[in-house]
């Protein structure tokens, strides 16, 4: 589906190495700690608040207890953005929130909207002018 291809790419620009996990050398550059209000107050170091942000995407496949590993393999990257879509009807919604989340490109949507295609497919006599 097109979520699931939007997923992946999202992936695949987090998975800097091509080693098929995104780990907190992934992200760094990509994901600004820098300005987390912990770090700027001393409680916490960019790192401690990466492997925090990666906590994240792990606690949905570790529901049971496992442990947490600040290794986040494409399965619980996934199974992450399968739930979020779940609660996402609007698929233009979706795919607004993947490009800008971890700006990659995306072409939204061109297709008409179900309005338009209702006015498209009357004769154009039928039409409002």
């Amino acid at each position: 589906s097109r979520r699931a291809k939007l997923v992946e790419r999202a992936f695949d620009k987090l998975d800097k190495d091509g080693s098929g996990t995104i780990e907190i050398s992934d992200l760094k550059g990509i994901y600004d700690a820098k300005k987390h209000p912990d770090v700027k107050s001393g409680k916490k170091t960019e790192d401690d608040v990466l492997g925090d942000f990666l906590e994240t995407f792990e606690m949905h496949l570790n529901i049971g207890g496992g442990q947490c590993d600040h290794v986040i393999t494409k399965e619980e990257f996934t199974e992450y953005y399968n739930n979020v879509s779940a609660s996402i009807d609007d698929d233009r919604y979706f795919e607004t929130m993947i490009c800008s989340a971890w700006k990659i490109s995306c072409l939204l949507y061109t297709s008409p909207s179900p309005r338009d295609l209702s006015t498209s497919r009357m004769p154009s006599s039928a039409r409002k002018k």
